[in-house]
């Protein structure tokens, strides 16, 4: 029980800490203020007791595909807000203007829909092994063990990224970005296939090379959404999510970049 609880936490701890550093450090570095921070959280710990408490109800939505419908469209969702998010960013480093209260209120919405979806995961294991007699020190115990270490690792990445300069530093949290967004719509077209929405396949089967049980791809799971056996559907949804994403965002770069080039040769 203690090692299992161990890995869990981790698991969905390491998905929200990742995204969340990224954020944290590209703020810092481009001079945002990051008052919006709590909110994020506070509004991520309400959803996820929320939304763990009420998995029956949401389960019973749209004829018994409420939790994987929602699941996937809180994914989706995220999605399209880095896609916003990212571009925003970019235009801040070249103009460096104040951001408005729609960037920062979706800022909040990200944390706190990561956190829901993740957290959520981590309240309903927790409910479930309540009641089991003598598991409550192994299952509280492993559970702080592994926050902490999917903490730490937030706060390593977080730094690692900080040792970049501004130009890197953003080069890299963009392709992060789009790697974590992608998988996530990955893992949204998990969902709708469970939901009987998409139809099921495989492509490949690369659990004998990296498993998703191990600590490799527990790692590339919470970075890049990693299916060892992923479906047609699911290889579509992937490869357009990071075209759409990197295309995006490498037109508006170019765009603030010929901007930024015309004025300095006007001046």
């Amino acid at each position: 029980m203690l090692l299992t609880s161990v890995i869990i936490v981790i698991r969905e701890v390491l998905e929200a800490a990742l995204l969340i550093s990224i954020l944290l450090s590209l703020c810092f570095q481009l001079g945002i203020a990051r008052k919006w921070f709590k909110w994020g959280v506070l509004g991520g710990l309400l959803g996820s007791i929320g939304f763990g408490s009420q998995l029956g109800l949401i389960s019973n939505l749209f004829a018994g595909i409420g939790q994987e419908v929602v699941d996937a469209g809180l994914q989706i969702f995220i999605y399209i807000c880095l896609l916003y998010i990212c571009v925003q960013f970019i235009r801040h480093y070249y103009q460096r203007q104040p951001l408005s209260h729609t960037f920062r209120m979706i800022l909040i919405v990200i944390i706190a829909c990561v956190m829901t979806r993740e957290g959520s995961e981590i309240y309903i294991y927790l409910s479930a092994f309540q009641s089991v007699p003598h598991a409550s020190l192994s299952l509280y115990s492993g559970s702080v063990i592994g926050l902490g270490i999917g903490m730490s690792c937030c706060a390593l990445f977080y730094y690692w990224l900080l040792s970049f300069s501004l130009v890197r530093s953003l080069l890299i949290s963009c392709f992060l970005l789009t790697v974590i967004g992608s998988g996530m719509i990955l893992q949204a077209g998990k969902m709708l296939i469970q939901a009987d929405l998409l139809p099921d396949g495989q492509v490949w089967d690369t659990t004998r090379f990296l498993s998703e049980e191990g600590l490799a791809g527990q790692i590339l799971y919470a970075l890049a959404g990693y299916e060892a056996t992923p479906a047609p559907a699911q290889l579509i949804m992937y490869v357009f999510g990071a075209v759409s994403m990197s295309g995006l965002m490498l037109a508006y770069y170019g765009y603030w970049r010929r901007r930024q080039t015309t004025a300095e040769a006007t001046n």
